[in-house]
């Protein structure tokens, strides 16, 4: 049997990079799937709604339909997220809020949305995507780092409150991913080739991590096999978090 043999999960955010790593992934270790994004059409294969995570009443509907079409829900993954760069005077009112809105806010209309139909599920799970900026301080990632923060915090809180209705709560914690994302990013560098060498430098396998080592995380926390696993986050790095390597000579 396959991990999720038999389960249905809903992944946000899941148009492209880990969001589309990690349905693929869950169709192919059993689950049916629905998708939940912003993009004009869904992947092949999929049920896809197609939502804004910061409009409360488009992800009820979105969610309500997406758990009519796959008769019940078992698992949530909350992927959907933007990014900001910057430093602590480089972004205005307007856009912290904005950030926050989908970043955060998201996740919690997603879940709450998600929740009557998850506490009917005896394999209920639920993984947030934190980002290793919660646990690691990166330039000109303040507004960024704060959301994904709030996140990792917003996960132990969830986990504690659900436990005892049999519903996990874990997060992922990526370090710098090989995404679309990523690589809009470096287009707009003024090297493109140095800038990517540098981020993979700063991790010490001295690569990006694939958006497939993600979903595999994922699929891992959301698996029926971690049912003693809740209220924690599991590094994808490259060792970013925790190694302090010398430097080769």
């Amino acid at each position: 049997m396959s991990q999720l043999d038999g389960l249905r999960a809903l992944v946000t955010g899941a148009a492209s990079g880990i969001g589309l790593a990690t349905a693929v992934l869950m169709r192919q270790e059993g689950a049916q799937v629905a998708v939940l994004d912003m993009a004009p059409d869904g992947p092949e294969g999929f049920v896809y709604q197609r939502a804004d995570v910061a409009d409360d009443a488009a992800v009820r509907g979105a969610v309500d339909t997406a758990i009519e079409r796959l008769g019940g829900l078992d698992i949530l993954v909350n992927n959907a997220g933007i990014g900001a760069q910057g430093g602590i005077e480089d972004n205005d009112d307007a856009e912290w809020r904005h950030v926050f809105d989908v970043n955060v806010f998201g996740m919690v209309r997603v879940t709450r949305a998600a929740l009557p139909t998850l506490r009917k599920s005896p394999s209920a799970a639920i993984v947030n995507t934190a980002s290793i900026a919660a646990t690691a301080g990166l330039p000109s990632r303040v507004l960024y780092s704060a959301t994904k923060g709030a996140v990792l915090s917003l996960t132990q809180a969830m986990a504690a409150d659900l436990i005892a209705e049999g519903i996990r709560v874990n997060a992922v914690n990526p370090g710098t991913a090989d995404t679309p994302w990523i690589g809009r990013l470096l287009a707009k560098a003024d090297d493109p080739a140095a800038e990517r060498a540098a981020l993979e430098a700063r991790q010490p396998h001295g690569r990006l991590v694939s958006a497939e080592e993600i979903a595999a995380a994922i699929v891992f926390l959301a698996s029926p096999a971690s049912g003693s696993t809740t209220g924690t986050s599991l590094a994808v790095d490259g060792g970013m978090a925790g190694l302090r390597l010398r430097p080769r000579s």
